[in-house]
């Protein structure tokens, strides 16, 4: 796919983030930005903005105008109330910077109650299946792995909610291969990507898969040495042939995940993945997209969405005896 425009289209571009920067370039606008982020409905006023940050509010209107100005946040006025929100288009110029600023670098947490409700919706969901002590201490050690791996998580609780329903969805499909009984004939092939650090190629590969495949596949990834976010080219090279990471994120690979897969993909990682009998295991040759500027992101990109097709081509259908 050819880059985005012309040399004066990307320069005027440039100048519009570098604006954006100097714009936010205040703790206070910072802290703003992040507390409208945050809000239910994506809004705020003033007043509610200046008691939350201890500041009057002249001063916070004051800021908030600064950045109104450069179209990074929008007002719309109900009756006497005036509500700022932050402007869609602008979000992504912005993002970054505001959830890495040294204000918002303090280690992500998740409160015990909301762990143990985590573990009760994964009872209810796996219910006959695994004990609820057994549920609670992969919800626990999913915590600790995810924590470890991203300590600024933002979105940490659903996260591990997630990696521990992937990881104990797993651990059904092998005890149930690993049966007396095989496995229901009618159920989903599981196709396991590993990379490095779960950012680049096992998204590429994954968010292909999904789209391609639906609900035919049951679809992981993980890293062998995971990092804290999908790299911001990966979703744009996906976005670029209209497919989602729909939510994905990084997270480390673990024993049950592999035991659980049909089809295990490798890319990059060595020999970290364990090796289980009555698997099947391919290693796809490809760079890492962490070293290369788009144009050769979205060749990868290209690649691995032909392997993927044959792939898929490969596996048998959801009803296959």
């Amino acid at each position: 796919m050819p880059a985005t425009g012309s040399p004066s289209t990307e320069r005027a571009i440039a100048e519009r983030i570098a604006q954006s920067m100097r714009a936010i370039a205040d703790p206070t606008r910072v802290q703003i930005l992040r507390l409208l982020m945050d809000a239910p409905d994506g809004r705020r006023g003033v007043t509610d903005l200046a008691a939350r940050l201890g500041l009057t509010q002249p001063t916070v209107s004051h800021h908030v105008r600064i950045m109104a100005n450069d179209g990074i946040v929008q007002s719309v006025q109900e009756g006497r109330h005036v509500w700022y929100s932050l402007v869609q288009s602008r979000l992504s110029d912005v993002f970054d910077f505001v959830q890495r600023s040294p204000s918002g670098a303090t280690a992500a947490t998740v409160d015990p109650a909301v762990l143990a409700r985590i573990a009760d919706d994964l009872a209810l969901r796996f219910a006959g299946v695994f004990s609820r002590e057994t549920i609670a201490e992969y919800v626990s050690s999913s915590y600790e792995l995810l924590r470890q791996g991203s300590p600024r998580d933002r979105h940490l609780s659903s996260h591990t909610s997630r990696f521990a329903a992937d990881r104990l969805g797993s651990l059904a499909d092998a005890d149930a291969a690993a049966g007396t009984e095989a496995a229901a004939s009618g159920s989903p092939t599981s196709v396991l990507f590993v990379c490095v650090q779960n950012a680049g190629r096992s998204q590429l590969a994954s968010a292909i898969l999904r789209s391609l495949a639906g609900d035919r596949v049951r679809v992981l990834t993980a890293g062998s040495q995971p990092t804290e976010t999908i790299n911001p080219k990966i979703v744009a090279a996906l976005d670029e042939i209209g497919v989602s990471v729909d939510g994905e994120y990084p997270k480390p690979l673990t024993d049950e995940v592999v035991r659980g897969a049909d089809v295990v993909i490798t890319m990059g990682c060595g020999d970290a993945c364990p090796i289980y009998p009555g698997r099947r295991y391919l290693d796809w040759e490809l760079p890492d997209p962490a070293d290369l500027a788009m144009d050769g992101v979205r060749a990868v990109r290209d690649d691995i969405d032909r392997r993927v097709r044959e792939l898929l081509r490969s596996l048998p259908p959801v009803n296959a005896a």
